[in-house]
């Protein structure tokens, strides 16, 4: 919903592009600086959204309110590039109700939160996965997880994002039927490799 008020939402999306398969199916073709060769990116932070129970709200307050270049310090090593850190205030940071810094600041810590399995940290190949073997690796590396608070995304049977769902002062992990119902499927997909 373009235009709600800052600060009313339900909870946070933590989403966490999988780059290996966002550079394969769109991230290259659109030059994006996460899919510059040698980056060997593997989990980067898409956004930290703010979400109703059903649906989202967007572009919350005017785009006067551009974060300051302190503000996007704060972003360094969290997003794959400034362009989409700013990208991401824009429409989804401007519903947090915080400042641009704050808001940086509490992407950070609910990045930080999240544990990546082991087995994604450094693929050396492309690995052919059910859905279910993902997030049931994500809820063994982060204690209070359930399959039903995430969402994996694909397109064309490659994994993308893992979508995670956050409590609003990010202490906990919470249901989202509505993220949750929207997930990959049960067949097998790929899990691209970092290049």
């Amino acid at each position: 919903m373009r235009g709600a008020p800052a600060g009313a939402f339900d909870f946070y999306v933590l989403a966490l592009s999988w780059s290996p398969g966002f550079c394969q199916l769109e991230g290259s073709r659109k030059g994006s600086e996460q899919c510059d060769p040698g980056r060997n990116l593997g989990f980067t932070v898409h956004g930290l959204w703010p979400q109703f129970e059903r649906g989202f709200p967007s572009e919350c307050q005017p785009s006067t309110r551009a974060p300051s270049r302190l503000a996007i310090e704060e972003t360094a090593g969290v997003f794959p590039d400034e362009g989409l850190a700013r990208y991401e205030w824009r429409k989804h940071g401007t519903c947090s109700g915080k400042s641009p810094a704050d808001y940086f600041r509490d992407v950070r810590r609910a990045r930080d939160r999240i544990v990546i399995p082991r087995r994604f940290e450094s693929l050396a190949r492309d690995v052919r996965a059910r859905p279910a073997e993902i997030e049931g690796a994500f809820v063994e590396a982060n204690p209070g997880l359930r399959p039903d608070m995430m969402a994996l995304v694909c397109r064309r049977g490659v994994l993308q994002e893992v979508r995670l769902c956050l409590e609003k002062d990010l202490r906990g992990f919470r249901r989202c039927p509505q993220l949750d119902d929207a997930g990959c499927g049960f067949g097998e997909i790929r899990v691209n490799s970092a290049r």
